[in-house]
């Protein structure tokens, strides 16, 4: 009898150790990117980007690298973003969330 439930014990270690080994995984984090529309209503470049969606009006953040472009995908030079990019500007914000924050990835204007 002694050696059937040393037996089992050892058989439920090794189950068990196993079992442990195929729940030790490496996750990442999984970054979901959406993006709003809406009127420019605050812009300060690298510091306040504020736009008048239907809901009202939503704070994006800066991440590290933003890009700027037109709604048929040609990038904005930073020469040509003071004219193209400011209030009153229909736009695309495409972001990433952060906690709370978003973080704006890409912004694409609306032409007129």
């Amino acid at each position: 009898m002694k050696s059937l439930s040393l037996v089992l014990t050892c058989a439920f270690l090794a189950v068990a150790v196993i079992d442990a080994q195929d729940q030790t995984t490496t996750t990442t984090t999984t970054k979901t990117t959406t993006y709003g529309n809406g009127t420019i209503t605050e812009y300060v470049p690298g510091s306040t980007f504020i736009v008048k969606e239907t809901t009202g009006p939503v704070t994006y953040r800066y991440g590290n690298k933003v890009t700027y472009e037109t709604k048929g995908g040609q990038v904005i030079s930073e020469t040509d973003l003071p004219a193209r990019v400011k209030v009153g500007t229909p736009v695309h914000v495409y972001y990433d969330m952060d906690g709370n924050n978003r973080v704006i990835r890409r912004v694409v204007v609306d032409e007129n």
